[in-house]
């Protein structure tokens, strides 16, 4: 296998079990405690690892903290994003800006500089997820805009940029990757965790009870998704692993019209097939 194609197949990859993960927690209702038995389900199936892996070296612990810090501030941006206007408004600028988010954040965090086909592979890439993940039968410009709620939206893709580069870059350093990786799903479920309990106090039980099947199910695919994704991270550039790994609305999209009958259309055919353009100018020119 050619080397340039295993991280996009680890993307690809990615990007499907990403798309099960938030099919399953999406079938719950709730989606903060569901989030919270995905991270401690998370945990537990990457807790026999920590006693294979060595400990992370002194140096890794301060990457660690931070791109952990990185997945808390994301979850925060999404959880106001996702309080203060409907999931059909913020869901596109979340996912559709994320993958131009993490190209630019790179250039001064990784030093990663896509050339020109680069940049215009992102753009397409960036514009296509947009289009594709608005609901079918509807546009932006038919939703009522909620300032605040496109605000919230427009950090939460800051912070996907965020934790991607911090992310790419600690498992870059470290001098086992997995090692990061292992201990990042170990200590990633306490951000989750203390503020559902907090949130949900004198109801936790009945609130985490309906969520357990599909927070585990999501737990694991998690794993498998970012694990795979992480290892592409210390493959090629950032921006590109967001890109590909954002295909994940597709992969949803087609999940939610076999077992949703939820429509397709002709706009996300379209879209879709611009993206895989994008992509493919995108992945050329690194």
């Amino acid at each position: 296998m050619p080397d340039s194609l295993l991280p996009v197949l680890l993307c690809l990859f990615s990007a499907i079990t990403v798309a099960t993960a938030n099919f399953a927690v999406k079938r719950g209702g709730d989606v903060l405690s569901a989030r919270m038995v995905l991270s401690l389900t998370s945990a537990a199936c990457v807790l026999p690892f920590a006693f294979i892996v060595p400990l992370p070296e002194r140096g890794l612990w301060m990457p660690i903290a931070i791109a952990i810090a990185a997945h808390w501030v994301y979850q925060f941006f999404m959880i106001r994003a996702l309080h203060r206007g409907d999931l059909s408004l913020v869901f596109p600028v979340m996912r559709g800006l994320a993958p131009m988010m993490t190209a630019i954040i790179a250039v001064f965090a990784l030093n990663e500089f896509p050339g020109l086909f680069g940049w215009i592979g992102l753009s397409l890439a960036t514009a296509a997820l947009f289009v594709f993940a608005l609901p079918q039968g509807g546009s932006l410009g038919e939703k009522k805009m909620n300032q605040s709620a496109l605000f919230w939206a427009g950090l939460t893709a800051a912070g996907i940029g965020l934790y991607s580069v911090t992310d790419a870059y600690g498992v870059r350093i470290a001098e086992n990757r997995f090692t990061f990786i292992v201990w990042l799903f170990l200590l990633d479920w306490m951000g989750t965790t203390a503020v559902t309990v907090w949130t949900r106090r004198g109801e936790l039980r009945a609130r985490l009870r309906p969520q357990l099947a599909g927070g585990m199910v999501g737990g694991v695919a998690s794993v498998l998704s970012y694990g795979s994704a992480l290892l592409a991270f210390s493959m090629t550039n950032a921006a590109t692993v967001t890109a590909i790994r954002e295909t994940s609305v597709v992969f949803g999209a087609i999940l939610g019209a076999v077992f949703l009958k939820e429509g397709f259309g002709k706009r996300r055919i379209i879209a879709a097939a611009v993206l895989a353009a994008g992509l493919l100018l995108l992945e050329g020119d690194i």
